[in-house]
């Protein structure tokens, strides 16, 4: 099947990934065309040169000195997500049914949503995250000419006012993400900002007596040095952005993997990560959590209940580290992952055809 992938233009689809979008993606792109399918990635530029990538790259355009003017004219980065995405789904519009079957949007920019009517292929977005107000004008204005799936069934519910969206759970690369011996310190990983909460992973490790290294880029500066810096001792040490073969050994050595989402997280990708290294997670039953944490491979805590974290934490490190690898492999992988979503491509030009 020719299938064109749609992905972010803020952060390249390469490692260290900046988040689980770009992560998905990569896994998603790569598995396709290694299963003979033929792939187009649109992505940022700094994309893996491996992947099949064409560079979202908005055409040369620069406002005259009267729009220069505009006290509210939007901000450059955003022209220039807006000039990418427009170019894009207009060449689709063209030209769209000479190349692809299906296309396949990752991004989270309004543009691929609203106008996938034009597109004279079928459309499917994934829904990565909680609703989004720009995302919900687009579904509006475009009659909901796109197909949805989202990445958790908590994602699912929180779209249902808007769309219909088929669960589609995210995956993990588990020939990748290898298993560990474990017996180390507690692993916090994933961004630095305050919807993530590591000062509370710091605060739980530090309240059950353990050690916790954490791992992951800093983007939110304010937040790390107001609420995380502060907090760092021979306890609890930063290891830096790591590619996924530093953090994978990481993950692999540590006894238990600590999720502290201050949010509805959409998935918990870096869950997935460290129960496919047979490390179980201690986690705040929040978002998607709930679905991936089976029993057996990690233990739930309230939402923001530090005291119930660090039990937690004491909990999980009792799981027999073998049963959350195995749980890892047959319901958290990229390649049950790839699957479910080749069904939803040959349903969608199936429906196409009989159309």
């Amino acid at each position: 099947m020719r299938v064109c992938l749609v992905a972010s233009r803020r952060h390249p689809v390469a490692e260290p990934f900046a988040g689980g979008l770009e992560a998905l993606t990569h896994h998603l792109a790569r598995l396709l065309v290694a299963r003979g399918h033929e792939v187009t990635l649109h992505a940022a530029e700094g994309s893996d040169p491996t992947l099949p990538v064409r560079t979202l790259t908005p055409p040369r355009f620069r406002p005259s000195a009267a729009a220069m003017r505009d006290v509210h004219a939007p901000e450059e980065e955003w022209m220039a997500d807006h000039h990418a995405y427009l170019a894009l789904m207009l060449d689709l519009a063209r030209s769209g049914a000479d190349r692809f079957d299906v296309v396949h949007n990752h991004s989270l920019h309004h543009l691929p949503v609203a106008m996938a009517e034009l597109v004279p292929v079928p459309v499917v977005t994934t829904l990565h995250t909680p609703p989004l107000p720009w995302l919900e004008s687009a579904v509006a204005v475009s009659g909901r000419a796109s197909s949805f799936t989202a990445v958790s069934q908590c994602t699912a519910r929180a779209w249902a006012g808007t769309v219909d969206a088929r669960p589609v759970l995210n995956g993990v690369d588990t020939r990748a993400w290898q298993p560990g011996p474990g017996g180390g310190p507690v692993v916090w990983s994933g961004r630095l900002v305050r919807e993530k909460a590591p000062h509370l992973a710091i605060d739980a490790a530090r309240l059950a007596g353990r050690e916790i290294v954490l791992a992951g880029p800093v983007q939110d500066r304010g937040y790390v040095d107001e609420c995380v810096l502060p907090r760092l001792g021979p306890d609890a040490r930063l290891a830096g952005h790591l590619d996924h073969r530093r953090l994978a050994r990481l993950l692999g050595r540590a006894s238990v993997a600590v999720v502290t989402p201050a949010w509805e997280e959409p998935y918990g990708l870096v869950a997935a990560e460290a129960m496919s290294c047979g490390t179980p997670v201690a986690a705040f039953a929040r978002g998607a959590l709930p679905e991936i944490v089976a029993d057996g491979t990690g233990v739930l805590a309230g939402p923001d209940d530090v005291a119930g974290l660090a039990a937690a934490i004491d909990a999980a490190a009792g799981c027999d580290r073998r049963a959350v690898r195995r749980h890892a492999v047959e319901q958290l992988s990229a390649h049950r992952m790839v699957e479910d979503y080749e069904q939803v491509y040959a349903s969608l030009v199936q429906q196409e055809v009989a159309a």
